[in-house]
């Protein structure tokens, strides 16, 4: 055995130490499957001698969970293999449960996923009481199920509808949470007490069992035949398809595991889990979230972007320009990270309403008891209002958030350099307005670099991080190391006109109202955004971005390219904004725009658009609609690749979801392209175009990647 250490007291306790001898974590690979095995025909050959068994960890955290290396691996065609492996991993947690001597889990850290359904095989619970302990069964995040026993054993210790949250929505409890819901026994303050505690149990529990395999258990609140349970249940399928738009099988295989389950024996329950967990494995969506949400995400997030240059110092002290939202947002992503901020605005009342908007964040953080007072005191003494400039001296980077307006940007930008020091870093948050030409109004322009926040600051992941042509290495390291500082996830890409995020973005809204000016159905252009699993609709969205924003872009495009001797080409949604802007909806900030927003209930979708869109005689058929919002974003973010823009896949599709809300169940953009097959996509993107525009036309590389029939990865992973 080499992850499984047996130690055995003086008085017949085992202590199962899990220690993998060739990685950080504890995980669920093969060689544990084999070790696990192994341990289990050991204890029973032990038994009569037997006190009891420890299960704990000898890494920082307890148990990370299954082998995603292998499990992204496997195909339809091994579907039996992995069935009959999963059912002899869960037949030997099976018999260490049934052991008939007191079993404990003494969980010093993290455990997910796998981890966390080794601890609910064991009949006592002990965890350390740290708050940065997480427990739970995230799964379904990676469009995967629990298959180690996870939902079956969840089920019956809480019942059905205590259990759904944890099992389709994946949450994540600390300690203190999990003993509130019950799945916890006892939490200590030190590891010593976690050992002394679990012993001392073990003595006073000669024999134990679980409360499932009592005679005469019944499942808390009752099982899917109790009246007051089927009623909740004839709902269930349709409120979760209403959430997943059928684009995310996982969730509804935990819907139809967790209720057939709970109709059967245990046993019967754990196969049925097993058929489910295989179908998942084997499917392609969660070969698409696990290779984005794990492998890519993990890349990212371990510098695969970053130049190799020395690591930086810390942020101590940021300086933003302009409090309104996006200053605002910025200034409380620092703060909230014990960064000390200066925010500046043209008025000392601007300023602190931007400083107002932590105080928000910080009340809503203190009634839901994820702060204290003494929390919210410290990060707003972090946040220092000004409208002079002579505040900035200090700080080790600005962030410019005013207005996108070229002239004002350089405004700020000059003078906030007067104070500066040589070394600080000096980025923009524009969406839009290529860095290389902001950077001219700088006289360090190689400390000059773009930091794109989303709104709403708090709430968004991701930065994407724009280098400028004179940005230096150092300078990218910096703002690089900063994103990760204050806990986003940054993308890297090159200066073009709209960046990536915001190019991409324009096409998915632009296609939506290409399509409203064609005549199809504001509401079938919605709907089908939200069947494709866009999280809202690209009718909607413009409403919020503002239309006058987009018409102001585009005279902006316009101009520039006038400047560089270059054509702007017109899109078919242009005249639709001009009607609209025409009209005086210009978005949810004027009142109204596409929808109405009525004082009282939902926005609705203005009926008046059928008087100035006349609707087309025939029906455009709802994959179309799916398909030109989908493909439209995947083909352009193809050409950010081909033009340089985008230097890796991964930050095409971690930027794709997390920037712009790309279809999550397809693993990002290039993905979809992957997943679709890339020669077949080629050729419906051929055919779209046929039928609606050269905008859907295959550029080179996409042509030249479909030639070989190789799809766009840069990691070893395999989908």
């Amino acid at each position: 055995m080499t992850s499984i250490r047996y130690e055995k007291t003086s008085d017949h306790i085992v202590h199962l130490v899990m220690d993998r001898p060739d990685g950080s974590t504890n995980i669920m690979d093969a060689a544990f499957q084999q070790d696990f095995h192994e341990v289990i025909d050991r204890l029973e050959a032990e038994k009569e001698t037997l006190a009891g068994v420890i299960l704990r960890s000898a890494k920082k955290t307890f148990f990370a969970g299954g082998d995603l290396k292998s499990l992204i691996q496997i195909g339809a065609e091994q579907g039996e293999m992995f069935f009959h492996s999963v059912e002899a991993m869960k037949a030997d947690m099976r018999r260490l449960e049934t052991l008939g001597v007191p079993v404990v889990a003494a969980i010093s850290g993290t455990a997910l996923g796998g981890g966390w359904e080794l601890c609910l095989m064991c009949h006592r619970r002990i965890a350390l009481a740290d708050d940065s302990i997480r427990l739970g069964l995230p799964e379904v995040t990676l469009g995967l199920l629990p298959g180690a026993g996870g939902i079956v054993r969840t089920v019956r210790l809480l019942g059905l509808e205590a259990a759904f949250p944890l099992l389709m929505e994946g949450k994540q409890l600390r300690p203190a949470a999990a003993q509130q819901r019950g799945l916890i026994h006892a939490l200590v303050e030190t590891e010593d007490q976690l050992q002394s505690e679990a012993e001392a149990w073990i003595r006073t529990n000669a024999t134990s069992i679980q409360p499932w395999d009592v005679k005469g258990y019944r499942i808390p609140g009752g099982t899917p035949s109790t009246p007051k349970m089927a009623q909740k249940l004839a709902i269930a399928p349709a409120m979760l398809k209403e959430k997943t738009r059928g684009c995310y099988p996982a969730p509804e295989a935990i819907l139809s595991a967790a209720v057939e389950g709970a109709q059967v024996d245990f046993d019967t329950a754990t196969r049925i889990e097993s058929r489910w967990f295989t179908r998942m494995v084997t499917g392609q969506v969660s070969k698409n979230m696990m290779g984005t949400f794990w492998f890519q995400l993990n890349a990212v997030k371990a510098g695969g972007s970053r130049p190799e240059v020395a690591d930086t110092e810390p942020v101590k002290k940021v300086g933003i320009l302009g409090a309104g939202m996006m200053g605002a947002g910025i200034a409380w992503s620092c703060a909230s990270r014990d960064i000390n901020v200066v925010l500046k605005d043209v008025s000392l009342e601007q300023a602190e309403k931007g400083k107002a908007y932590s105080a928000q964040l910080l009340d809503k953080h203190l009634k839901r008891k994820q702060a204290t007072e003494a929390d919210k005191v410290s990060v707003l003494e972090r946040i220092q209002t000004t409208t002079s400039a002579d505040d900035l001296a200090g700080c080790d980077l600005v962030i410019e958030a005013v207005f996108e307006d070229r002239a004002l940007k350089a405004s700020v930008t000059r003078e906030a350099e007067t104070v500066l020091a040589a070394s600080t870093v000096f980025a923009s948050n524009t969406s839009t307005l290529p860095i290389s030409g902001l950077a001219e109004a700088s006289v360090r322009p190689a400390n000059f670099i773009g930091l794109h926040f989303f709104s709403p600051v708090d709430k968004m992941p991701l930065v994407e991080i724009i280098c400028g042509k004179q940005t230096s290495d150092e300078t990218l390291a910096k703002a690089f190391d900063f994103v990760l500082q204050i806990n986003k996830t940054p993308i890297v890409v090159n200066d073009s006109r709209g960046f990536f995020t915001s190019r991409v973005f324009g096409t998915f809204t632009n296609e939506g109202i290409a399509m409203l000016a064609e005549g199809v159905p504001a509401a079938a252009i919605e709907n089908g955004a939200l069947l494709a699993g866009m999280p809202v609709g690209p009718l909607a969205i413009s409403d919020e971005v503002s239309l006058t924003l987009m018409g102001r872009i585009r005279s902006q495009a316009i101009n520039d390219l006038k400047a560089e001797g270059k054509a702007y080409l017109q899109h078919p949604a242009d005249a639709a904004v001009d009607v609209m802007l025409g009209l005086g909806r210009a978005g949810r900030a004027a009142g109204m725009g596409f929808y109405e927003y009525p004082d009282k209930g939902q926005k609705v979708l203005w009926p008046g658009l059928t008087d100035h869109f006349t609707p087309a005689a025939g029906i455009l058929p709802l994959q179309d609609i799916k398909d030109r919002l989908l493909f439209i974003q995947a083909l352009e973010t193809v050409r950010c690749l081909e033009e340089g823009v985008l230097g890796s896949v991964r930050d095409a599709n971690i930027g794709s979801i997390f920037g712009i809300g790309f279809a999550a169940w397809t693993g990002g953009a290039l993905q979809f392209i992957n997943q679709y097959g890339i020669r077949d996509f080629v050729a419906r993107s051929q055919a779209l175009a046929e039928r609606f525009g050269e905008r859907f036309t295959p550029p080179a590389l996409l042509l030249e990647q479909a030639a070989k029939n190789e799809p766009f990865n840069d990691l070893d992973s395999v989908y």
